[in-house]
Order: structure tokens, then sequence, then C-alpha cells
């Protein structure tokens, strides 16, 4: 898989501590987005990692082949030369023990046979060896040495012939051919030798390369290894660093689908193809799951919602009731004041409802700034009939000071009335619910605490709260989805939950909520 710098900028997921997707954006990732990417996939050429790894090594046995086809190549041409030096040798020797003959008969007039003989050697060596010979040093220094060894044959021939002779003239004739023989010994002699020294230089020379072809292989080696672990790298690790933001961000709640960044198709791309499937079923279970303990949440309040419209109701039926027997022996402002009755208590039971809409209604979340203090405050009167039924007392410890935060406040508002729903559970013989905050030891974080006087969570049990479908309660109060909801909707845009506990003594939830004006260090927490 090739990389691209020219590819869709979107291609590579947020990183953590950037904007997370809105709701709008994520849940825009249906089934028609999800078919598009992968026909985008589709599209690209399949360049397997396996088909890159198979090329890469087919590289390091190209190099190994080359460099044992250079070895092969050098050592068959040092045996050549081998094999020259010894027959140059063997000429080289057959030729000056010819000469040494030849002074015999010069000096004593005996073993010119031997001369003879010696030189035919010589020419055999040269006539066996040829075709090697000419590999080595050529066919024009094989010529010459072969014309060599007949011309001075030749001359022994003469000399042969003059010796059977005897005649007047052969003192002239022997002085003559004497210093041919001479000359042209010297010069064969000296021929042979050169070439031979010319040969060993040479083939001193290629040992040396030899000696070297080890060192450049393994430099070369080397390049290419480190070229291919970068290679390696770029391919593999770069895409495995992005999908471990990519899981970093989905712990988050950002759903946003991963869009093709390569230029070629391979293992990875199905990787994202099984990913962005991944994705588009956990956007839809999570809504389901969100409105599932929505559901529950307003079944909760709609008991206490009944209870509690009921005293406006009942002061509304009571004062009508009156007004309609007594309208007429009532004075002006006393059926001033009984309509000024029946229309607060009427605007309570509308804000008693419309706080529950509030809560029930479904729409796209709205990332805004907040204030923590009323929305807290929102929360306690949408949650005050239960507290008041369960004998719980609140306690807020909030500074006039806090800063705003970053969030949508219906969904903060179920998120602290999940808190409070579950501090009543903890203490059904009543207790205290302390709210605080302040900023947190993260820079950019506001804390804020829901601490209740219950009976704890055990240790060993509280890593597994925040699970989905996890519940401490019995069948059929509640369904364990609570805890689970209200951390993915924080995450959504940027916070977190933590919680404390300590059993017999009560438990502490900590909601960290991003700080409007400064942006979150992910890295000093995550």
């Amino acid at each position: 898989m090739v990389e691209s710098d020219a590819t869709d900028p979107t291609a590579t997921p947020p990183t953590p501590g950037s904007a997370p997707a809105t709701e709008a954006e994520q849940q825009d990732f249906g089934g028609q987005a999800l078919a598009e990417i992968q026909l985008a996939v589709d599209e690209r050429p399949s360049f397997s990692i396996r088909t890159r790894l198979m090329v890469g090594f087919l590289l390091f046995f190209v190099l190994s082949a080359g460099q044992a086809a250079a070895t092969w190549l050098i050592l068959a041409r040092v045996e050549n030369k081998l094999e020259f030096l010894v027959a140059a040798d063997r000429y080289t020797s057959e030729i000056q023990q010819a000469r040494r003959f030849e002074k015999n008969f010069f000096l004593y007039g005996t073993n010119l046979d031997d001369v003879e003989a010696h030189v035919g050697i010589a020419q055999a060596i040269l006539a066996r060896d040829e075709k090697e010979l000419a590999a080595v040093v050529g066919l024009g220094n094989l010529n010459t040495m072969k014309r060599h060894a007949e011309d001075y044959r030749a001359l022994i021939s003469r000399l042969q012939t003059l010796d059977r002779d005897r005649k007047p003239d052969q003192p002239t004739a022997y002085r003559d051919i004497e210093a041919q023989l001479r000359v042209l010994g010297g010069r064969m002699v000296e021929f042979a030798l050169t070439l031979s020294k010319r040969e060993r230089d040479s083939m001193y020379a290629t040992l040396g390369l030899i000696n070297r072809v080890p060192f450049v292989f393994l430099g070369v080696l080397l390049l290419l290894a480190l070229y291919f672990a970068s290679f390696l790298a770029r391919q593999m690790i770069g895409p495995l660093n992005r999908l471990l933001a990519t899981t970093q961000r989905i712990a988050m709640g950002d759903f946003t689908p991963l869009k093709p960044a390569r230029r070629y198709r391979d293992e990875f791309s199905e990787l994202v193809r099984a990913i962005n499937r991944m994705l588009y079923e956990l956007g839809h279970r999570e809504e389901a799951m969100v409105q599932s303990h929505k559901l529950r949440a307003v079944g909760t309040l709609t008991a206490g919602v009944a209870h509690e419209l009921n005293n406006p109701l009942n002061n509304i039926t009571l004062t009508a009731g009156i007004l309609e027997e007594d309208y007429g022996s009532l004075s002006d402002p006393e059926r001033r004041e009984m309509a000024r009755d029946l229309v607060e208590q009427a605007q309570r039971a509308q804000r008693i409802v419309r706080n529950l809409l509030d809560f029930a209604r479904e729409g796209e979340q709205k990332t805004e700034r907040l204030d923590v203090g009323k929305i807290l405050d929102e929360t306690i009167e949408l949650a005050g009939n239960q507290v008041r039924i369960a004998g719980v007392k609140i306690a807020k410890e909030l500074p006039d000071n806090l800063p705003q935060v970053h969030g949508d406040r219906q969904k903060l508002c179920q998120v602290f009335l999940n808190l409070f729903l579950n501090a009543v559970h903890a203490m059904p013989e009543g207790g205290t619910i302390t709210l605080s905050a302040e900023r947190s030891d993260v820079p950019g974080l506001l804390a804020v605490h829901v601490a209740d006087t219950g009976h704890g969570i055990p240790e060993h049990i509280l890593g597994l709260i925040f699970d989905p479908f996890f519940t401490t309660k019995t069948t059929g109060k509640g369904t364990g989805l609570g805890l689970s909801v209200s951390l993915g909707l924080v995450r959504s845009y940027g916070g977190d939950i933590q919680v404390s506990s300590h059993v017999d003594e009560g438990t502490t939830f900590t909601v960290l909520l991003p700080i409007a004006e400064v942006p979150v260090d992910w890295k000093a927490w995550v």
C-alpha cells in the first residue's frame, strides 16, 4: 500500500483532543455513506502486504544471487589465469632448458637434439592449451608466442643441417644462426615472462576484488535492509498508529467513518472496511441503547411527575370549585386572588410537564457553552419529587465563579439525572447528595462531584459499573445501561466520568467536562 500525499485529508482520523464529530455527522454515516466508502476502496488496485513482502525478499534473493554470480565469474577468471600461469611457466621452463642445451652445443658441440625436443614440448604446450591461453592473453599474443617457437625451431633445424654437412663456410653460418638464436630466444623468454607477470598482477588484483566484494555486498545489504525496514514501518506501523488513534476516538464516542487514504488496496483496507462496518453498527446500537435508557428514565420520572402533578391539579380543582359555588358571594379582590392562584398552579403544572418533555425530546447533539450550576438546578427540579419521597437531602457546595463548559444541555441533564437516581437508590433509608465543583488537576477540565452517603460499591465490581448491562439492582429494577450511556454521552463531546467508593461510606462520581475557553490537554490524562 503506497502512501499518497494527494489523498483526502479527512482520511486520517481525528486525534484525541480534537473536536469530536457531532451526533448529526455520526448519524449521516448510514448505509449509503458506507457503500460509497467501500466502493472507493474497491476501485483501488490491489497491492497486498504479502505481495510487497515477497517483492522485498525477492530483491534480497536477486542481490544475493548477483553477488554469488559475480563471485563465481571472478573465481572463473582467477582459475583461467592460474591455468595460463601454469602453462606459461611450463612453456618458459622448456624454452629456458632449450637455450641451455643451445649454449652447450655452441660450447661443446653436443645436445642439439635436446634443444629441438624441448622446443617441440613448448610448442605442444601452446597447441594443447590454445583456447584457454587465447582467452587469457588474447589470440594475438598467443600467435606471437607460437611464431617465436616456430622460428626458433626453424633455426635449430638449419643448425642441425649445418652440423651434418660440415662445409668450409660453416663458422660464419654458425655465428649468424647463433646470433639469431640468442636474440630470438631472449625475446621468447622475455615475452613469456612479461605475459606471466602481467597476468599474475591481474590475478592479484582480482583476488583483491574478491576480498572487497563481501564488504561491498554487506554495505549494499545494510542499505537495502534499512530501506526495507523504513518501508515496512511506513506501510505497517503508520496504518497501525492511525487505527490506534481511531480506537481512541471510538472510545470517546466519535463514530465518524474512516475514509481511504492509500492508492492501493491491501489487508489494511479490509481491516478499515470491517472497522467502518463496526462503526455503523455501533452508531445504531448506541442510539438504541440511549433511547432504551431514556425511556426507562422517563418511566421512572413519570411516576414522580404524576404524583407531583396531583398537587397543582388538586389546587386548581379545589379553587375552581370554590369559585364556581361562591362566585356571587365573593368580592372582586377575592375572585382575582383565586384567579391568580389558578394561573400559578397551571403554570406550575405546565413547568413540570415541560421539564419532562425537554428531557424526553429527541434532537441533535448541540455543543454549546453551559453554566454547570444551572444544569444542576434543572436536574434537581426534574428529580425533586423522587428525592423528597426517598427522604434524601441535596447539599450544593458550588463556588460562584465556576467557568462555563462545553456540552449539550439536554444530555448533561440526563447524565446528572442518572447519577442522582443511582444515588437515591443507594440510600434507601435516606441520606445526603453533595454537589461540588472545581477546576480539575488536568488543565482545561472542570470536575463536578456527585457524592452520596449510601452503602458504597465493593472494590471487586467497581471496575465493571460502566460496562453495558451490568447492574446490581434486582430484576426489573434496572437495565444496567445508565452509567454506560452516561459515560458515552460525556465522552462524545470530550469529557469523562470517574468514580471512587468505599463500602458503607458512600460513592463519589466525578464528571470531567471541558472548559469552554481552554482547549483540553488530553495527553495529560488519557
